[in-house]
């Protein structure tokens, strides 16, 4: 593709690394084959290719984001499926999220949607917040009738009907602290237990360290750790983001200096895909910070990953049980994940099925089902449509979102390594009796 970006425009990192993106593409099209709103919308400005040209005419003109472009790059789920498909390498994730930056920068967004922007960049990250706000959304249910028809109150609706209407208890495993390895010690990592998922779901952090110090890993808390930055990065809130990320870094570099680290475990793909890309993020950064994110990057593996490095085996017999496995756009498309969860799933003795169109998003896509709701709706229709003619007892995933999306279906769900931690002797997860209740 051929830019006309000025000498001065250039100076900017972002944009001279934008402009080396675009001048990668090549004007294909596949991407547009496995890109989701393409395919349910049709429109060619809703595909990766339509966006990138207007993203491209964006940049260069300089002049401020249209309601046009605005319109369609939040319709982009940066789910990264155009990235898998991609056979010139575009790096569309940073194109897009230097895209977003520069409408955060640019465009005046309507009161009702700036207001509930800076809501979620201010609760979601945080869980005492964000645990208060789902203790509200109870109270609040019967009052969305009242607010005035349209976007708004959809997306309020969106919100309250994901609130779970029970919240588990806050787990104290979850605190700053050490979890020491059982047996010999083989290893030492830190763990990165979210924002959103300690609320949501924090058995999936329990099951993790129980699993790993039963391996001989020492699981080391943070003190100081918090969001990863994706929330507020992907919303096009750099400066958030990069505050989280620094605190991350803090946290993650004492630890490092302490005691020493194998691995950043992650188990929420969404944010291991952030926390691997923390190394382009401080591209510009001072050499303390460049160097640190660099390094913490190198570190960052998805659960999967550490348990294939230290050799998982299961305690328990096969327990006769059919998973569907959905794999996380994060963790396919953004870290290029595929095989190895199925396979430990498969080596812990259950019977692995994928969907079809598993390169499809569920919708969730961080805050995606909350600022776009109606396409968020029908993505995921179509994915519990998949996953039920699996013929599976339940479904398996790696990312809280999807399971926070996907929970309401047929089948129950179940983090992968909740059902990985119960095979290899530690308590049986709740989708499991539900599954076999359902049978």
């Amino acid at each position: 593709m051929q830019t006309n970006f000025t000498a001065e425009q250039l100076a900017d990192s972002a944009t001279r690394e934008s402009n080396t993106i675009l001048r990668t593409c090549v004007h294909c099209g596949f991407c547009t084959a496995t890109c989701p709103t393409f395919q349910l919308l049709g429109d060619e400005l809703d595909s990766p290719r339509g966006r990138i040209y207007l993203i491209k005419d964006m940049l260069e003109s300089g002049r401020p984001a249209t309601e046009e472009v605005v319109r369609h790059v939040d319709r982009c789920l940066s789910c990264l499926s155009c990235m898998t498909t991609c056979p010139s390498g575009v790096n569309y994730m940073h194109l897009v999220d230097h895209a977003r930056h520069y409408i955060e920068q640019t465009y005046q967004r309507p009161f009702g949607e700036r207001l509930l922007r800076r809501v979620l960049a201010m609760v979601l990250p945080k869980p005492g917040r964000f645990r208060l706000v789902l203790r509200g959304a109870a109270l609040a249910r019967p009052f969305t009738a009242l607010l005035p028809a349209g976007t708004f109150r959809t997306r309020v609706r969106a919100m309250l009907k994901l609130a779970p209407k029970r919240l588990p208890a806050p787990d104290p495993m979850q605190d700053a602290q050490t979890h020491r390895a059982i047996g010999e010690k083989r290893g030492r990592v830190a763990l990165l237990t979210g924002c959103a998922q300690q609320v949501l779901n924090p058995g999936i952090n329990a099951a993790t360290i129980r699993l790993l110090t039963r391996m001989g890993i020492e699981v080391v808390i943070p003190r100081g750790q918090g969001c990863c930055g994706a929330l507020t990065h992907h919303m096009g809130q750099a400066g958030q983001a990069m505050d989280s990320a620094r605190a991350n870094l803090r946290a993650w570099s004492r630890e490092m200096e302490k005691g020493g680290l194998d691995a950043v475990v992650i188990n929420a793909s969404g944010c291991g895909t952030t926390v691997k890309d923390y190394g382009f993020m401080f591209r510009d950064e001072k050499p303390k910070w460049k160097d640190k994110a660099e390094q913490v990057a190198a570190l960052a593996m998805d659960i999967t990953e550490v348990l294939a490095r230290f050799n998982y085996a299961p305690t328990r017999p096969a327990p006769g049980l059919t998973v569907a496995y959905h794999s996380a756009c994060s963790l396919q498309h953004g870290q290029k994940i595929t095989a190895l969860p199925k396979q430990l799933l498969a080596r812990a003795g259950f019977t692995v099925k994928e969907p079809a169109e598993g390169h499809l998003c569920c919708g969730s896509a961080g805050t995606y089902n909350l600022m776009q709701p109606e396409i968020a709706g029908q993505l995921k229709e179509r994915k519990l449509a998949n996953l039920n003619r699996t013929g599976a007892q339940l479904v398996a995933a790696g990312n809280i979102g999807c399971l926070t999306q996907l929970g309401d279906g047929a089948l129950p769900t179940a983090h992968t390594v909740e059902l990985l931690d119960w095979m290899a002797g530690g308590p049986e997860p709740a989708a499991i009796a539900q599954a076999r209740h359902a049978t």
